[in-house]
């Protein structure tokens, strides 16, 4: 985790508090001693900071990957900041090139009025919705027109803009970057501007767009907001960043027993990131737990904590405890006491290679058949994707009602 220089301005044990919570979990808080001036301006005033979150919305759903940003937003709004959920129906018609290798296709106007119908509904379950503002950017970029976006646009530069590392492999390596593309980090920024934000919040993957908000907003005469970006959730597979097209997601909408299931299926390791990044206890109770487990304790209690603590955030306690019942039923119900044990290497492994080196299935192909069919479960939740691919950790694998194998994959 890089927080930048740590901060010499003399500070309340508020400030200090509040800076702390700043920066859990974050990887990077820049600059951070602009960061404690506005924490300790907000407290001697009593006006709260302006906190930016921007999303588009390009799918109909959020999964808790998204929710990495929005637990920091609900941290600072709990402080008594204001926080603003952004949805880019404008930026979304130009396509955010960030992270990308090609151009991204634009979303329909069409498309974009039935994804962001859901957003605010499903960000609402993270953040407080009675003291958070919801704003559209097309409110102030489609006044702009066409004079405004060429004034715009001649507050950076093209040399600049190529320093952006997905920009600068696609130019190198002969692949195109359509002009529009250039638009969509300046649009970004500009949404700072129109809302004279003093922290915007992102992924990993958006810095150049943060950074960007406070180049125009110094263009613009502003007091430049901070940037703080949180680190990408890896998804179930162990090795991607969670994503709907990778298929190794959570969605937040999903029904809680698939919601308390997926969770258990993740591995031993990453489970303690997701603790950092997911859970709402504290820096030193997660220390606490991680210290039992190494003393001894089954890591599965501490996996079991964290499913029910997201699957009570997204639904109700009762729905946990059912879901864990739920599980426990399917687990446990027909897994014989005594079982082989197997351990295989080259994690993460393929669920079809899992299965044949495993000896419970005879090919990778009557492997692909047995999960068509349903018939394959790992920790109690059917496989129902053939491309998934399991971490590094100890899973019960069940071929059918009879074969079972407790795999340790390293």
């Amino acid at each position: 985790m890089n927080q930048s220089a740590v901060t010499t301005t003399p500070v309340s044990d508020g400030v200090r508090q509040a800076l702390e919570i700043s920066l859990r979990g974050v990887q990077e808080l820049l600059p951070q001693d602009e960061w404690v001036k506005k924490l300790a301006r907000s407290e001697a005033t009593g006006q709260p900071l302006r906190i930016k979150l921007g999303l588009d919305p390009t799918a109909p759903d959020i999964h808790i990957g998204h929710t990495v940003v929005l637990n920091k937003m609900r941290q600072l709004q709990d402080l008594g900041h204001q926080v603003i959920f952004l949805i880019g129906d404008f930026t979304s018609l130009i396509g955010d090139p960030s992270g990308r290798n090609s151009t991204r296709p634009p979303l329909t106007p069409e498309q974009i009025k039935v994804n962001a119908e859901t957003y605010y509904k499903q960000a609402s379950m993270v953040l407080d919705p009675a003291k958070t503002e919801i704003r559209y950017n097309s409110e102030w970029s489609e006044p702009l027109g066409a004079s405004g976006m060429i004034q715009l646009a001649s507050r950076y530069t093209v040399a600049r803009m190529m320093e952006r590392d997905d920009f600068h492999k696609r130019f190198t390596t002969g692949q195109s970057i359509a002009v529009h593309e250039f638009l969509y980090p300046l649009m970004q920024g500009y949404d700072s501007v129109a809302l004279k934000s003093d922290l915007e919040l992102g992924g990993t993957d958006q810095k150049f767009n943060l950074l960007m908000g406070r180049h125009l907003q110094q263009e613009y005469g502003q007091e430049p907001q901070c940037v703080l970006t949180m680190p990408l959730l890896v998804g179930l597979d162990g090795v991607d960043k969670m994503s709907k097209s990778k298929n190794n997601y959570i969605g937040i909408a999903e029904d809680a027993n698939t919601m308390f299931a997926k969770v258990l299926s993740i591995s031993d390791t990453l489970m303690w990131d997701w603790f950092t990044l997911l859970s709402f206890q504290s820096l030193a109770e997660i220390a606490a737990l991680k210290a039992e487990v190494a003393g001894g304790r089954n890591p599965k209690d501490a996996k079991v904590m964290l499913a029910k603590e997201i699957t009570t955030r997204f639904h109700s306690a009762a729905a946990a405890d059912a879901a864990e019942q739920d599980f426990i039923n399917r687990s446990k119900g027909g897994v014989p006491d005594e079982i082989p044990e197997v351990s295989l290497s080259g994690a993460p492994l393929g669920i079809g290679a899992l299965l044949k080196q495993a000896n419970l299935a005879p090919s990778g192909s009557e492997a692909n058949r047995l999960i068509d069919g349903g018939g394959v479960r790992v920790d109690g939740g059917v496989v129902s994707d053939k491309g998934l691919k399991l971490a590094a950790g100890t899973y019960v694998v069940q071929v059918g009602k009879r074969k079972f194998a407790r795999v340790t994959l390293a």
